[in-house]
């Protein structure tokens, strides 16, 4: 499928000089540039704290949605989508209204990005029952029944374990036949693969490439026992970019990065270097044509990068036109 052949996240939104009146025009132009650059696909982290490994709690976060709306003003090509939404945020039934609400804005654009949710911290802070991990893959499951036929039934009705819904209106219904396309995000084998064969039509998979050919081997082996053409399935795999103009400075700019977050490179263990490899994307053109190759030769479709480090119109462009390039776009 060519759901998604090159898109990009935006993780980060806590920029020097900006504050809040500007924060959005920031973002906005970071996805008009990623637009004009051949990406195909815009995303926003789900998260009301920024994560760990990017920063602070308290540094600045948006609210996925209502950014993604107004994305949706300013650009025309993009599809939109959170990647990905964290199902014990919102209840289903709202949920498929917001999505909805997305789709139209967009004209036609938005993908419905779900997972289990993890980040405890935002649960708590916010009041949110975080749940076991065997009860949030129950919700998942449930969720992506109550919203899947809300965007296409007249009213819903669902009695389950922890949502139920009444003759559920959903009108006006998503510009796109049958409803936005459901990405699953998540590598679980037993639970999160499974349920991409049965309720998605796309996947996105973290990991190095032998993780990843894995892990589509496990979901092609889903979709044979559920009767599912494994090939009716977009697979991504969301991972940080870092390139330039040659090796060495993309090399510094992965090391200014890390500095930046208070870590040195040369200090990490080689475990750490091994992970954050795994991750990423490094090099000049040449060397991220090749790191392409391998991880569409792993049984990919497309890529979701983020690019840590880059707020401006400028570094889109260029990270646009080096992964265009690998991609064949």
């Amino acid at each position: 499928m060519s759901l998604i052949r090159m898109g990009l996240q935006i993780p980060n939104f806590t920029y020097p000089g900006v504050g809040p009146g500007d924060l959005f025009e920031t973002v906005a132009a970071q996805a008009v540039a990623a637009e004009a650059s051949g990406f195909d696909s815009v995303w926003l982290m789900d998260h009301f704290f920024q994560l760990p490994m990017l920063g602070a709690p308290d540094q600045e976060m948006l609210e996925c949605y209502t950014t993604l709306a107004a994305l949706a003003a300013r650009t025309s090509r993009v599809r939109l989508g959170a990647m990905v939404g964290g199902v014990t945020y919102r209840n289903p039934a709202y949920l498929a209204k917001v999505v909805t609400t997305l789709d139209v804005v967009s004209r036609g654009r938005a993908i419905w990005g779900i997972g289990a949710a993890w980040f405890e911290q935002e649960h708590a802070a916010f009041g949110y029952d975080f749940a076991t991990f065997t009860e949030r893959f129950e919700k998942l499951e449930e969720a992506l029944q109550i919203v899947r036929s809300m965007f296409v039934e007249h009213t819903t009705t669902f009695d389950g374990r922890w949502y139920q819904v009444r003759d559920a209106y959903n009108v006006p219904k998503p510009v796109q036949p049958g409803g936005p396309p459901v990405l699953i995000g998540g590598s679980g084998e037993r639970k999160t693969l499974r349920m991409v064969a049965q309720y998605a039509d796309a996947c996105n998979v973290f990991g190095s490439p032998g993780e990843v050919k894995h892990k589509m081997a496990v979901l092609d082996e889903h979709c044979a026992r559920l009767g599912r053409d494994p090939k009716s399935i977009c697979r991504t795999r969301l991972g940080t970019l870092v390139t330039g103009p040659t090796h060495d400075a993309a090399v510094a700019r992965r090391d200014a990065l890390l500095t930046s977050r208070g870590v040195q490179w040369d200090l990490l263990p080689a475990e750490a270097q091994a992970a954050l490899n795994a991750q990423f994307i490094l090099g000049g053109p040449d060397e991220v044509a090749e790191q392409v190759a391998t991880l569409l030769g792993a049984g990919l479709d497309g890529l979701v990068v983020n690019l840590p480090g880059v707020a401006d119109a400028d570094g889109v462009a260029e990270a646009g036109e080096i992964l265009g390039a690998a991609l064949g776009v």
